[in-house]
């Protein structure tokens, strides 16, 4: 148990190999070695064999878990497990050989219990025995305590877990109850998010209704990394229709995720929404029971029809209750657009957008604005397509690596894009809609990359891959009359859009409760994030903040890219951005719940 637990401490933690699994896993082993030694007469082999199973399953969970969201697992996950069957080739993808070391002693012991029987001995513990036992069992239990007591305070969920021990960590989660009070609804006020977020007054908006009366199209583009806006590899260009779309027209390229276990459904969430992601579990599974505001039903207010298009089945992520939840006039997902041309879970990008495309005309021709989100999905982790979709050929050095992988895969994805926005040209549609163009989340996290992987992130770089990078994602918009070549430096995240957005078309949203700001008039921000980062993770204007048990001891990344000590984050923005959180939390938690619905229109 020891070599298993210093296989995921030097998997998880920074620290490498040390004498920490010594000191905060071993004696959590030893207390349940003591009660099977204390209760069982019987097959005791057995009962070792199940707890070291259930163990080695835990740290075996907790190294995979880390290595595709970078977070510590806890039972909350067992909420998506069925979600996992659907994405086992990223899961796959993620495994090393060695990882599977942890197992050899199980297959051992199996071995050992199931050979032929020996003679039956008396396992009874004798006096002298049972004291020596009970004895080690205190002694481990206190060690226990010694070990959580001191680290419940921690914020970095990652840094909680080495204190503790990861076996010390699962069973305080399960037992923890959340400190947090939730905030009466009634004291959650716009002007103090506005205080909180120091947003400035403006006597009069910029482009306030420049795109009214226009169609809204959201195109978000799986796994889309802000790097490979304009990247050349060779002289070759990665992705020329998302550069023109970022080069001609506004451009925000300090733009962040803000998406948690629901991925790109919780980028569907906040998007629509402007509430951050909830602090455990994905917004799609614990907010689809609640009357959710949101940006269908604001736009439904002025007229608008709505629909969302995802190739998958609409029961992923639990979609199906989200777009009622949302408001969504209409969804189109598997039903609609079949499985021809598959790839991972659903059909194409081509696919997709080509059968979008048809609905958007048909909308478009019924007279009636409508908002319509176009969901891309073929650049989806593990990122291996089949290779009659390959649209490049990679330099030698990108071949065969998950690095070479992403840059293909995202080509292919750029083409199929470009198609899209011809059809929309050729009939009309894109002249007369408001289009906005974002990535849902990171492609590459850091603790997924070989050290090949991160040489080649050097290399297009030009300096060491960091933690700002990994969740730096692009955002365009786009309109016809009103957008042309220009770069806002400021930051922005996906709980922005929203505000931003109602203000191009002129829709009032004075009176609501929402937590981004219209990016395009405001210069300063402060962006909470969870979940792909530690708890208490902040972007503020030109760094992000990662503390460690708190505020005084956190590491601060700057937007451009190595990471260091520094004092650009100040605590009380610190505290303001965790005050955020909870006032999203409080709000959304207690809107009323959503009566049951009938079955929203689908594409059928």
């Amino acid at each position: 148990m020891l070599l298993k637990s210093c296989l995921a401490y030097l998997v998880i933690f920074d620290n490498g190999l040390s004498l920490m699994p010594l000191m905060t896993e071993i004696p959590f082993v030893w207390a349940l070695f003591c009660l099977i030694e204390w209760f069982a007469s019987k097959r005791k082999l057995l009962y070792y064999l199940i707890v070291n199973l259930l163990l080695t399953a835990i740290f075996f969970a907790a190294i995979m878990y880390y290595k595709y969201y970078g977070v510590i697992v806890t039972y909350h996950a067992l909420d998506q497990v069925n979600q996992v069957t659907a994405v086992k080739n990223s899961v796959w993808s993620l495994m090393h050989p060695y990882y599977l070391l942890i197992f050899i002693d199980i297959i051992v012991f199996s071995i050992m219990l199931f050979r032929k029987r020996t003679p039956k001995v008396n396992n009874t513990p004798r006096p002298r025995r049972k004291a020596l036992v009970m004895s080690l069992f205190a002694l481990s239990v206190v060690l226990c305590f010694v070990n959580i007591m001191p680290n419940r305070a921690s914020m970095n969920e990652i840094k909680k877990a080495e204190d503790m021990g990861i076996l010390n960590y699962e069973a305080y989660t399960i037992f923890a109850k959340d400190e947090k009070e939730l905030v009466e609804p009634d004291k959650i006020s716009r002007e103090k998010i506005e205080r909180l977020k120091r947003t400035q007054a403006l006597e009069q908006a910029n482009y306030t209704a420049a795109a009214q009366g226009k169609n809204l199209i959201i195109i978000q583009m799986e796994s889309f990394q802000n790097f490979l806006i304009n990247l050349e590899i060779d002289g070759q260009e990665i992705t020329p229709n998302m550069n023109r779309l970022m080069n001609e027209n506004f451009y925000f390229p300090n733009f962040y995720q803000q998406v948690g276990q629901g991925n790109t459904s919780d980028a569907e969430f906040v998007v629509n929404t402007s509430f951050y992601i909830p602090p455990r579990g994905a917004a799609s599974g614990v907010y689809s029971g609640k009357q959710l505001p949101s940006l269908p039903k604001l736009l439904k207010e002025q007229g608008y029809n709505s629909a969302t298009f995802h190739t998958n089945v609409v029961e992923f992520w639990n979609r199906g209750e989200m777009y009622q939840a949302l408001g969504f006039d209409r969804y189109y997902d598997e039903e609609y657009f079949g499985t021809e041309d598959a790839i991972f879970f659903g059909a194409s990008d081509e696919v997709l957008y080509d059968k979008s495309a048809d609905e958007l005309i048909r909308m478009h021709e019924s007279g009636e604005p409508f908002y319509a989100q176009v969901i891309s999905m073929t650049a989806h982790h593990p990122f291996t397509i089949p290779e009659e979709k390959y649209r490049m050929t990679l330099p030698e050095r990108y071949e065969k690596t998950f690095v070479g992988d992403y840059i293909r895969s995202q080509n292919y994805a750029d083409h199929a894009l470009g198609e899209f926005i011809e059809r929309l040209k050729e009939s009309g549609v894109w002249q007369d809609s408001l289009v906005v163009v974002y990535g849902d989340h990171l492609g590459l996290p850091i603790y997924s990359l070989t050290r090949s992987d991160k040489e080649l992130m050097e290399e297009i770089y030009g300096r060491e891959y960091s933690y700002t990078d990994m969740i730096n994602i692009p955002l365009a918009i786009i309109a016809e009359d009103m957008s042309y070549p220009a770069v806002f430096e400021q930051i922005g995240g996906q709980v922005d859009i929203l505000p931003t957005v109602a203000n191009l078309l002129g829709v009032s949203i004075e009176d609501r409760i929402y937590f981004g700001q219209d990016i395009v008039n405001q210069t300063y921000n402060l962006l909470p994030q969870r979940y792909y980062l530690p708890s208490g993770s902040l972007l503020s204007d030109d760094a992000l903040l990662i503390p460690g048990a708190g505020y005084d001891d956190g590491t601060e990344y700057p937007l451009a890219g190595e990471g260091g000590n520094g004092g650009s984050i100040s605590e009380d923005e610190y505290n303001r951005a965790l005050e955020l959180l909870n006032l999203s939390d409080s709000y959304v938690s207690q809107l009323p719940d959503r009566a049951p619905a009938k079955d929203k229109d689908s594409s059928n």
